[in-house]
């Protein structure tokens, strides 16, 4: 039966046949005439479009609950869309957790190369499940897979191990990875591991413990300098302070009888948008929800599989992450004594966040390379290579979750891994651009291009804003948690663990208002049972209105209204929050109290070097020193790319491609890992002496023939060309190098001539008369970048270049 037919038309009298379009004209008649501006049947329309829609959102809801109730009850629930396989539980290992080791298999019509670098996902665990890193098929597994990579997934269990640690799942996770590459004898590359979010900082902490099972690492959304924030843009870091300090994590664990429900973080990052919280996500569903049902219970599968953290874990997590800010500043020590200083990390890292991400700002996702560093030399001094990669919009959830950004960012880092492996030491901005802005098409094998801005730190303090006002605040707060969080362990803790059971736990656990949210609605709830009749019904027979009806519009322009509003009440009560942490903890009297007021006192301190760090650094030096006139024409050839392209305000990877590929025709057994030692060996040469590491680069090629040195420069023209046309200073600088190249060229025999005639010192290459130009090839032909050509052919005379011949004179200087 129709519960909505037309008033204006009952069913019983509908007539039939060739009739009914005389009917329903008579019919439209009548309704003009009773309605001649059509306010009541829009009004009418809108109505039944309306009951119609609130039904679906209800039938919806109580799919939400029970797809939750369905995925609680699970042994290992997990949200990611592809099929896996056991291969470590982390529940074996010496130290329990309740870790996984997963191998993703890759489905139907996707192949993987064995031979290939692994890539291994860390999902985070900060209230959620695991699977967000693997949840559709665009997503960071999905983008790995069809790039033809083993895929590893590292998850975990709804609840942890009795008496499990950050310090056992960071262990887990080292073995997990050395697993992996047992498994892959063959594959010289370590393994690249991504780490979502709160999983970031966990793999920096294992990275700086045990630097050599990793390859590239990606960081994405991760916090790890958790006092950075920019005024009025970073809610979040005030929530300890104004807590009074970790007193409440430790209170919550014991009213979870050791055990903290990751339901008051999710709690937490809701309450940051309580416009999307509380309306907008909701309305969204409701005002289509003929088709965005799919999309929604998608995302609340894994956004309602709260989890359980161990209260040892997130005490942990709160007093030495965020209120001590411990990691940063190298201050972790491991129970057996070692220093978690992230300085010790060898690989590569991707640092990837948003501008538009209130739960992991760029201040915080980069603070971190501030405390740790001086400058950017100093990065250079600890062989590190940081690239860190800016969205403008999406979201902390979009970074590692959003199809565009998958198909976009994630695309790009997973085919550029190789390039960011070999790329040399010291700091770099990436930015994504589309191909259609570059030329050199046959490079580019994707719709994007990545590409490589070196940094200093003056431009990296535009984007981390350091207030060291702020860090006494901070200092202050950590201090004055420690205060309370002892007062608590003495005068409340004993009270509450001595009444509180599992049973009571596991009640409060389920009381929970979120928990109790999805409870609520789903067919447990005997009011439900008439909904799922209703809906299938609704479905049948819909009626929908478009968005030019009246009423709709007045809808959609009232769920703007309630948008705006709940923005304005949380701009200012962040604005206000703000304003009472800075006075709080801005009071002198109140740091004087903890022992910090006062200019001989500071409290983020740079970690410095060891003794035996320094003594390393002297050593390096003096090997470097001793390899400056080791080697040959590969040696000379990338210490010359490298000379080049410093003089470049970016690079990409097309240079990369270029230069792997004739190396891998010169030398097809060189393995990436030999090349990436060979291009960080000549970076640091450079580094270390720029006059003497040029000035030898005609002993280096001693012995090669014109023919052969003709190659060499073909080959140097043919790399510096692929990212389009050289800046000014990096054409003098090829020029110089072309120099050098032809300084290395054998001399040319002396005519005969009777005794009479004069004998001429042999003339250089560069200089050589008709005879020696017969021998070498014909340099004019050859392609060269733009403005090189132009200023420095390569074994054209000196006579011929429009470079001053008087620069060339001078042995080659620094900078």
């Amino acid at each position: 039966m129709n519960f909505f037919a037309n008033p204006f038309m009952p069913t019983q009298a509908r007539p039939s046949g060739g009739q009914e379009n005389l009917a329903v004209s008579v019919s439209e008649a009548m309704t003009t005439l009773m309605d001649p501006f059509g306010f009541g049947r829009a009004a009418f329309d809108y109505w039944r479009d309306s009951v119609e829609r609130s039904v679906l959102y209800l039938d919806v809801m109580r799919e939400r609950g029970n797809q939750y109730l369905a995925h609680m009850e699970q042994t290992k629930p997990s949200v990611l869309g592809f099929e896996t396989e056991v291969l470590v539980d982390g529940r074996t290992l010496p130290q329990p957790t309740n870790y996984e080791l997963l191998r993703v298999i890759p489905p139907e019509g996707v192949e993987t190369d064995p031979l290939s670098r692994p890539f291994v996902v860390v999902d985070p665990r900060a209230g959620h499940g695991p699977g967000i890193g693997g949840f559709k098929p665009d997503s960071e597994l999905g983008v790995a897979l069809r790039a033809g990579h083993p895929c590893y997934f590292i998850g975990f269990l709804p609840f942890p191990e009795p008496g499990q640690t950050v310090e056992d799942v960071v262990e887990s996770e080292v073995a997990f990875l050395r697993h992996i590459i047992e498994r892959h004898p063959e594959t010289t590359e370590k393994p690249m591991v991504v780490g979502n979010c709160q999983a970031g900082w966990q793999v920096m902490m294992a990275a700086a413990l045990e630097p050599d099972v990793f390859g590239p690492i990606l960081i994405a959304g991760a916090p790890l300098s958790y006092w950075a924030g920019e005024h009025g843009k970073a809610p979040m870091r005030y929530t300890g302070g104004m807590a009074g300090g970790s007193w409440v994590t430790a209170m919550t664990s014991d009213l979870g009888n050791g055990l903290f429900d990751g339901a008051w973080l999710v709690q937490n990052f809701e309450r940051l948008n309580p416009a999307n919280t509380y309306w907008k996500k909701q309305y969204n569903l409701f005002a289509n929800v003929d088709t965005e049902a799919n999309r929604y219970l998608e995302f609340e599968r894994w956004w309602g599989g709260h989890v359980v953290l161990g209260g040892e874990e997130i005490q942990y997590i709160v007093d030495n992450l965020f209120i001590g800010n411990r990691l940063s500043t190298a201050q972790l020590v491991t129970r057996d004594g070692r220093r978690i200083d992230l300085r010790n990390v060898r690989s590569p890292v991707v640092v990837f966040c948003s501008r538009g991400d209130d739960i992991t700002p760029p201040p915080q996702a980069l603070g971190w390379i501030r405390d740790l560093y001086d400058d950017e030399k100093d990065i250079i001094a600890n062989e590190q290579t940081i690239v860190y990669c800016q969205h403008d919009t999406t979201g902390h959830l979009g970074i590692f979750v959003s199809s565009s950004v998958s198909r976009k960012e994630h695309t790009e880092f997973t085919a550029n891994m190789d390039y960011i492996d070999v790329m040399p030491p010291g700091l770099f901005e990436t930015t994504i651009t589309h191909v259609d802005e570059h030329d050199q098409g046959e490079l580019i094998e994707r719709d994007y291009l990545l590409e490589f801005t070196p940094r200093n730190f003056d431009e990296l303090d535009r984007e981390v804003m350091h207030e060291p006002e702020d860090d006494r605040r901070f200092a202050t707060v950590a201090r004055i948690s420690e205060i309370n969080l002892g007062l608590y362990r003495i005068f409340m803790q004993p009270w509450l663990q001595a009444v509180m059971t599992p049973e009571a736990a596991r009640w409060i656990r389920r009381m929970h208002p979120i928990r109790l949210g999805y409870k609520l609605l789903s067919d447990r709830n005997p009011m439900s049972v008439p909904l799922p009749v209703m809906a299938e019904q609704i479905r049948q027979d819909r009626h929908p209105v478009g968005k030019d009806n009246l009423f709709k519009a007045f809808e959609t322009m009232t769920s703007d209204q309630i948008v705006t509003g709940l923005n304005a009440m949380r701009d200012a009560r962040d604005s206000a929050t703000e304003r009472l942490f800075m006075d709080i903890y801005g009071q002198p009297l109140l740091q004087a109290a903890v022992g910090l007021y006062g200019d001989a006192h500071v409290h983020r301190r740079r970690p410095g070097d060891e003794p035996e760090h320094r003594r390393f650094l002297e050593q390096r030096q003096n090997e470097l020193r001793e390899k400056i006139e080791q080697g040959g024409a590969h040696e000379a050839v990338m210490r010359a790319v490298i000379y080049v392209l410093g003089g470049a305000p970016a690079t990409d990877e097309r240079n990369f491609k270029r230069l792997r590929a004739s190396r891998a025709a010169l030398e097809p057994s060189t393995k990436l890992s030999d090349f990436k030692h060979l291009v960080r060996e000549q970076f640091f040469i450079l580094k270390l002496d720029r006059e003497q590491a040029l000035s030898s680069l005609p002993t280096l090629l001693k012995g090669q023939s014109n023919a052969e040195i003709d190659a060499h420069l073909t080959h140097l023209e043919d790399v510096l060309s692929a990212s389009g046309e050289l800046s000014e200073h990096a054409a003098s600088r090829f020029a110089q190098v072309s120099e050098l190249f032809s300084q290395a060229r054998p001399a040319v025999k002396a005519v005969e001539s009777s005794p009479d005639t004069p004998q001429q010192p042999p003339a250089k290459a560069s200089q050589a008369p008709a005879k020696a130009t017969q021998e070498t090839p014909a340099k004019a032909t050859q392609k060269a970048p733009a403005k090189a050509t132009q200023k420095a052919p390569a074994a054209k005379s000196n006579a011929s270049t429009k470079k001053p011949t008087a620069s060339r004179r001078k042995p080659p200087t620094k900078g």
